[in-house]
């Protein structure tokens, strides 16, 4: 086979990748924050809402959970806020519908590691997908709390306690 037709495959520069991740993280988040999707609420027996806010920008967040046993049957979001905290929000979402309610507690836990850098989960993180992308919000400490943001509201409706939660810490 002439040289020219050898297989090869194309290495990039550690700068190069680190271009193409940044347009690739930009873009998902670009597109889950102008096209999110779950968007809306939902009412009814067995249906768990919780109102988030992160007082430090401003994002606001209402979950809808519907639990139908041990399973998250359904899941919706409305709100407004910066384009992290609702791709967060929309990615959550598409991940947590259908999910056992421990195995959607185990994400959160995972999502947790994977934005704040501590206790990663490395063997599980393979499982998050395009949530992946908002590692980098880990060197941005104000950010951190915007990708939070529906995670916090989550863990709450989990645990079927409807009201209110905050990207603050208690004092």
């Amino acid at each position: 086979m002439p040289s020219w037709a050898a297989p090869h495959k194309q290495r990039l520069s550690p700068a190069l990748m680190n271009d193409e991740l940044r347009e690739l993280y930009q873009s998902v988040i670009l597109d889950h924050s102008r096209k999110p999707r779950n968007f809306g609420e939902l009412h009814g027996e067995g249906c768990v809402h919780v109102h988030g806010d992160n007082p430090s920008c401003g994002d606001e967040i209402d979950l809808f959970v519907k639990l139908d046993g041990d399973r998250v049957t359904d899941i919706k979001f409305s709100g407004q806020g910066c384009a992290i905290s609702q791709a967060s929000a929309s990615m959550m979402t598409q991940k947590i519908k259908g999910k056992a309610r421990a195995e959607a507690s185990a994400m959160a836990g995972v999502f947790r590691g994977i934005i704040t850098g501590k206790d990663r989960q490395p063997e599980a993180e393979d499982e998050m997908g395009e949530l992946q992308l908002l590692e980098g919000v880990q060197h941005f400490p104000q950010r951190v709390k915007c990708a939070a943001l529906a995670w916090r509201a989550l863990e709450q409706a989990l645990a079927e306690n409807a009201g209110d939660v905050t990207t603050e810490e208690p004092a």
